[in-house]
């Protein structure tokens, strides 16, 4: 099993900027693909960047060109990086990092993001 924590959401005014943050701990050796989404109060989660081990990106259509995905692997453990740009208030949301493995799908407690002037 994987344990996955996010750091870095708060609250920013629209057109501003935030970098979230994803540590992950435990079995981070079977990790491949891994990812951010994001749900907001009456909404369905959905995909916001992923990230395979390879380095190849995919992202929301919402976000593409503002967001961009990232990660590092220094030694025995695993970051990952969503770095937001030019926010808006439809950004504001609940964002979840999740890392995919054979054994399956993990997911983090989430970071709040509020965006609103």
């Amino acid at each position: 099993q994987v344990q996955l924590v996010e750091s870095g959401g708060g609250l920013v005014q629209p057109g501003g900027s935030l970098r979230l943050s994803c540590a992950a701990s435990g079995n981070i050796f079977s990790i491949y693909n891994m990812g951010w989404y994001r749900q907001s109060p009456g909404k369905q989660r959905e995909l916001v960047a992923a990230i395979t081990s390879g380095g190849s990106t995919n992202y929301g259509d919402s976000v593409k060109g503002r967001f961009t995905i990232s990660r590092d692997t220094p030694k025995n453990t695993v970051y990952l990086y969503l770095q937001m740009n030019s926010l808006k208030p439809e950004d504001t949301a609940a964002y979840y990092c999740n890392a995919d493995t054979l054994r399956g799908r993990d997911w983090g407690q989430g970071t709040q993001v509020t965006v609103s002037s």
